[in-house]
């Protein structure tokens, strides 16, 4: 055969082969108008060109599409068990509205919408397998939503399991808000908790309509990508491929800072161009019930606008942030029973660093290490986007065995990162944790071995616990008082200390008058806790004859909610708030705190009524106390010409 003879065959048997196949939408034209016809086979047209050519290519049939007058009303469309998309007839007359251009905008946005989700199903389910194991497929879908199972039952494993292209995924699972239930192997929760801020709560009812909802919105919605940015990333990667209209994004995350502090903002960006190092931030146990194993948090190391990004940023402390996921603002220094039966919720706190370490040093005399993750930019890319999209949207539950802070860190950490070092990673303890990221070489604690050094450069926030010891220590060396450590000093009572205040030279009545101050601040701390378990006894007990102030004090932590759960200052929108939605964030953010500020302060001057009068008594002498040491201070320092601690 001569070269010519072999070109020509080649030739012919290329004009044989089939076209490369890939998905197309038939209509089903039976009992149509031409109008009809016209407006239907133009929304296929247009919903065929919003797909990712991957998913073109891999529904690989031909996919009938028709109206049908069997479904509910409030059902828009529908795949049927033999791979159609039907469509409600009801909708169609509003699609062909000739005298009406906003109601055939809406409508045919709808449609799209719809098509666009239904296709997703047959993409995700496997649409290009056989009928039976499309039925089968079905079958077993319905047990699973029926049941509120996450994962197939044990009859539908195998080959059917096999055909899911995205609602199983673990990576998209994390994201989603199905993450791996803690000491299950692997099993996923149950139920979505990233329920605030959605685009539809049918997202929530199984992952399989979660992955046809947000397919909807990544397709048709160009702010989808500034939204929900880290699924918007796994969409993109996934297909290789991303809409051609998509907004630009502003590249910093919004969040509402938990903090009262009036000389701070209410509300705050994190720009991830400004995030020097993520850090695991841990509080160190102490003797109460709930904190035996310490506090997991993570700190963002921000650095100060204008200084690049460097070690030298560890020095901007008043910039540096705190995820912390609690029940309330406070630390969860609540009722061990409530916290074993899940009567908290868990939320995602972002605090000022330097609350934070006032909180623990100084209040609750714990002291906090700040030990660096090993992360890439990429990973804390990810993780700040994921922090980000949980402070908006995530209203769970709070258990102190397996829900507790050191878990969800760890799902944060990773659902964030990515990292394949966290997977099969399980612990229910802080110090746990903290060990366990030490050993997949995810942690370096060799910033604390030199305690001085960690102070200095901010890796360790040392306890007030041993400065008061320090003062104390001062009272001992020059009072005969009845105690030898700080602690037992000021579990006195304040009236019993009182025999010791006018006894000390210039330099002991200061340190007595720091320790009078620590004494204070500590009796504080128990009124917030005995005044929040008080309120949430009543709250469970639904007791409706309060007084005045304990209806002030109900309201005041109702009205508090929205500081961790910012999204309810907002009423449109989801995801990340946009620009748009920023101004009506900022009025109302301000109109809360200073209501919440407003009210603190007639709450203050109404305290001392909610307390018993052994409390009252305490509160008022411990008062009285440091009046008489500011007095006999400044008494010596007018005699004595200085002060001096040395």
């Amino acid at each position: 055969m001569s070269w010519f003879e072999r070109g020509l065959l080649i030739w012919l048997l290329l004009l044989c082969l089939p076209a490369q196949a890939e998905l197309r939408l038939v209509l089903q034209p039976a009992g149509l108008s031409e109008l009809q016809r016209s407006a239907s086979q133009a929304l296929l047209v247009e919903a065929r060109r919003s797909l990712p050519p991957v998913l073109v290519s891999r529904l690989d049939s031909a996919v009938p599409v028709r109206w049908s007058t069997a479904l509910d009303t409030e059902v828009v469309g529908r795949a049927s068990a033999t791979g159609a998309v039907l469509l409600n007839y009801d909708r169609l007359a509003a699609l062909t509205a000739v005298d009406s251009e906003g109601a055939q905008k809406a409508s045919r946005k709808l449609l799209l919408a719809t098509l666009v989700h239904e296709l997703a199903h047959l993409y995700d389910r496997g649409r290009y397998v056989s009928r039976e194991q499309y039925q089968l497929l079905q079958d077993c879908q319905s047990q699973q939503q029926s049941l509120g199972l996450i994962g197939l039952p044990a009859r539908c494993r195998g080959q059917a399991e096999r055909q899911f292209t995205l609602s199983d995924d673990p990576r998209l699972l994390d994201l989603a808000g199905w993450p791996e239930q803690m000491g299950e192997r692997g099993a996923r929760e149950v139920t979505n908790h990233q329920r605030d801020r959605s685009p539809d709560s049918y997202e929530l009812a199984s992952p399989a309509e979660f992955v046809a909802v947000n397919l909807e919105y990544f397709l048709l919605d160009p702010q989808y990508g500034c939204r929900r940015p880290a699924l918007f990333a796994y969409f993109r990667q996934h297909f290789s491929w991303a809409p051609a209209d998509v907004q630009a994004c502003s590249g910093s995350y919004p969040y509402l800072n938990a903090s009262l502090d009036p000389s701070q903002q209410a509300l705050g960006r994190i720009d991830p161009e400004r995030v020097y190092a993520v850090h695991y931030l841990l509080a160190e146990p102490n003797e109460a019930w709930a904190s035996r194993w310490g506090h997991s948090m993570l700190r963002l190391v921000v650095c100060a606008p204008g200084r690049p990004r460097g070690p030298d940023c560890m020095l901007d402390v008043d910039q540096h942030l705190v995820l912390s996921f609690r029940a309330f603002v406070e630390d969860v220094q609540l009722s061990s029973w409530d916290g074993l039966t899940g009567n908290y919720p868990s939320r995602l706190f972002i605090l000022p660093l330097t609350q934070v370490v006032d909180e623990y040093t100084k209040l609750e005399l714990r002291s906090l290490s700040s030990i660096p993750l090993q992360l890439n930019a990429q990973e804390r890319e990810g993780l700040l986007q994921q922090a980000a999209q949980l402070h908006w949207s995530y209203d769970g539950t709070y258990y102190f065995i397996n829900n507790n802070c050191a878990v969800e860190t760890l799902k944060l950490l990773r659902s964030g990162t990515a990292n394949t070092a966290l997977r099969n990673l399980e612990s229910i303890t802080p110090t746990g944790l903290l060990a366990l990221l030490e050993g997949r070489g995810l942690a370096d604690d060799s910033v604390l071995s030199d305690r001085d050094w960690a102070m200095r450069r901010g890796y360790f926030f040392d306890s007030f616990r041993e400065r008061y010891q320090v003062m104390f220590d001062v009272v001992r060396a020059h009072l005969k008082v009845p105690s030898e450590r700080v602690e037992d000093w000021l579990a006195l009572g304040a009236q019993q200390r009182t025999n010791w205040l006018n006894m000390g030279d210039q330099r002991t009545t200061a340190a007595l008058l720091l320790l009078e101050q620590a004494a204070q601040r500590r009796q504080l701390l128990l009124v917030r806790q005995e005044l929040k378990e008080r309120y949430l006894a009543l709250r469970d007990t639904g007791h409706a004859e309060l007084n005045q102030t304990e209806q002030l004090m109900r309201q005041l932590l109702a009205e508090s909610g929205y500081l961790s759960r910012p999204a309810e200052l907002l009423t449109v929108g989801y995801g990340l708030p946009q620009a748009d939605e920023w101004q009506q964030l900022q009025q109302r953010s301000s109109e809360r705190r200073q209501g919440l500020l407003d009210m603190a302060g007639s709450l203050d001057e109404q305290l001392l009524a909610l307390l018993d009068a052994e409390r009252r008594d305490e509160i008022e002498a411990g008062k009285h106390n440091i009046s008489l040491l500011a007095e006999r201070l400044r008494e010596l320092h007018r005699a004595g010409g200085g002060l001096q601690l040395r």
